[in-house]
């Protein structure tokens, strides 16, 4: 996706969205037991719904999480190099390699 095309999407979008104001036209008076239950029960069934609704997509997500961590099988190994001697008397370099975890501490 190149830059114009990017830009024309998000110029389309900016003209789609609306404008929001705080100017609250209802008729009624908030400050009424009647109007003011009706805020306090729409707002804590929002917020349940919304618990609940974030409650599922976090189970869903954790999940597959667990479920890609079983098909990681990448390998870290840490190579170092050992100087020997060999029976007939020439040093030569040996490679020592180490596998290690995520965190680069050595696995068993």
């Amino acid at each position: 996706m190149n830059y114009t095309t990017l830009s024309l999407v998000s110029l389309g979008l900016i003209g789609l969205s609306g404008c929001a104001s705080n100017r609250d036209a209802r008729i009624v008076n908030t400050n009424q037991p009647g109007p003011a239950i009706g805020t306090a029960v729409g707002t804590a069934a929002g917020a349940v719904v919304g618990n609940a609704a974030g409650l599922v997509v976090g189970v869903g997500e954790g999940a597959s999480g667990a479920a890609a961590k079983s098909f990681e099988n990448d390998r870290r190994v840490i190579r170092t190099w050992r100087t020997e001697v060999t029976s007939d008397g020439r040093t030569i370099q040996v490679p020592v390699e180490i596998e290690v975890d995520k965190d680069g501490r050595p696995v068993k």
